[in-house]
C-alpha cells in the first residue's frame, strides 16, 4: 500500500477532505448509502478474483468492502486527492493511490473488472474526460457503476417548508447549492447518467435512485457540511454567522425531518472485443 498524502490546498473542491467535519461527512454518507451500493454490486455480480477500481473513495467503507468480496486473488485500487484515510484500508489486497480523475492520467491501464465512483464526477470539472478515462480503464466486459447526486432534481433539504426552521434551512441549502455552482459542480449530473454511459460506448445500461429522508445520519451530513462551508456561505453573503448557528441548533432539535439530494445509480457494461473472423 503507498504512503498517504495531503491534499494541497489548490485542489479546488468545496467540501475539502483534509477538513475536520470531514470524517463526519463520511461516516453519515457511509451510513445513508452503502446499502444501495453493497447491493448494487452484488447484483452485477461482483465475485473473488475481481480486478475493482474505487475512484474518489474518500473513506475505507467501500473499499474495505470491496476487499472482502474479491478476495486474496483480487485486487482494490483505492484513488483519491487525500488519501489521508490510507491506513484502515484493508491490506494485502487494497492498492492507495493519490490520483484526482479529473486531471491525472488512468492509474491502472485497461483492465477493471469494475469502476465504482460514488459522489465524486459531480464535483469534477471535467466531467467528461474523468468518465471517458473510466470507461477506457474497463477490461472487455468489465462494468461501470457511477452513482451520483442530483441537487437540482430536487432542491430542498425540509420537504415540508411548514415554518421558520424549515425554511431557514432550505435558504442554507440553497446558498451551498451556489457554493457548488460556483466551483464548476454540475447540479443536473445524476439524471444525465443513463445517456452519458451509452454515449461512452456501455452497453445493458440501467438506472435508479435512492432518496433518504428523515434519517439521523441526514442531520449528521447536514451539521458537518454547514460547518465546513459556513465559512464560505458567509463570505458570499448567502448566511450570516447568526443564521447559521440557529439553523445548527434546529437541526441538533432532531425536528427537520432533513432529506439528501436524490442519488442516482447507473451502470454499464464495456462491449466484449469481437472473436476473431
Amino acid at each position: 500500500m503507498t504512503p498517504p498524502a495531503a491534499a494541497s490546498p489548490d485542489d479546488g473542491y468545496l467540501l475539502d477532505n483534509a477538513r475536520s467535519e470531514a470524517g463526519a461527512r463520511f461516516d453519515a454518507l457511509r451510513e445513508l448509502f452503502d446499502s444501495s451500493t453493497f447491493r448494487h454490486i452484488d447484483e452485477l455480480g461482483i465475485a473473488p478474483g475481481w480486478r475493482c477500481w474505487e475512484v474518489g473513495a474518500g473513506g475505507t467503507s467501500v473499499v474495505n468492502w470491496l476487499a472482502g468480496r474479491v478476495g486474496t486473488a483480487g485486487r482494490v485500487l483505492a484513488t483519491d486527492i487525500d488519501t489521508s484515510w490510507a491506513c484502515d484500508a484493508a491490506g494485502g489486497v487494497v492498492d492507495v493511490l493519490r490520483h484526482d480523475v479529473g486531471r491525472d492520467r488512468s492509474p491502472g491501464g485497461a483492465g477493471f473488472d469494475l469502476v465504482h465512483a460514488r459522489l465524486v464526477l459531480v464535483h469534477v470539472a471535467d466531467r467528461q474526460r474523468a468518465l471517458r478515462m473510466m470507461t477506457e480503464s474497463l477490461r472487455p466486459g468489465g462494468l461501470l457503476l457511477v452513482e451520483d447526486a442530483d441537487p437540482a432534481l430536487q432542491p430542498l433539504i425540509c420537504l415540508d417548508e411548514h415554518g421558520p426552521e424549515q425554511v431557514l434551512a432550505n435558504k442554507l441549502r440553497s446558498g451551498f447549492r451556489a457554493l457548488l455552482a460556483a466551483r464548476g459542480a454540475d447540479l443536473a449530473y445524476g439524471r444525465k447518467l443513463p445517456r452519458l454511459l451509452r454515449e461512452a460506448g456501455l452497453t445493458g445500461v440501467r438506472a435508479d435512485a435512492y432518496f433518504p429522508i428523515a434519517s439521523a445520519a441526514c442531520d449528521v451530513l447536514e451539521a458537518a457540511t454547514v460547518r465546513q462551508v459556513r465559512d464560505h456561505l458567509v463570505a458570499a453573503g448567502l448566511a450570516t454567522d447568526e443564521d447559521i448557528d440557529r439553523h445548527l441548533a434546529n437541526v441538533a432539535s432532531g425536528r427537520l425531518d432533513l432529506a439528501t439530494s436524490p442519488m442516482i445509480s447507473a451502470w454499464g457494461r464495456r462491449p466484449a472485443e469481437p472473436g476473431p473472423a
